[in-house]
């Protein structure tokens, strides 16, 4: 069994990542949390530091994949 643990994030914000996961195969914002936050520490792990840039790119990559908008 997976143990969780909670992180907060403003109101606001989670009610934009609401609107941006409409249509996707995220079903909540903890999806996609999860989703991105693998995606960086994986990037991480295989290049070293990541970047601002690198982390646009992923960023891209999601909006270009239909996750983001």
């Amino acid at each position: 069994m997976t143990d969780y643990t909670t992180v907060s994030i403003p109101k606001d914000l989670a009610e934009r990542v609401d609107e941006t996961i409409e249509g996707t195969s995220f079903s909540s914002t903890s999806d996609l949390v999860r989703f991105l936050l693998r995606s960086i520490v994986i990037q991480h792990q295989q290049g070293g530091e990541l970047t601002e840039a690198e982390f646009q790119e992923i960023a891209d990559q999601l909006h270009d994949l239909g996750y983001l908008r």
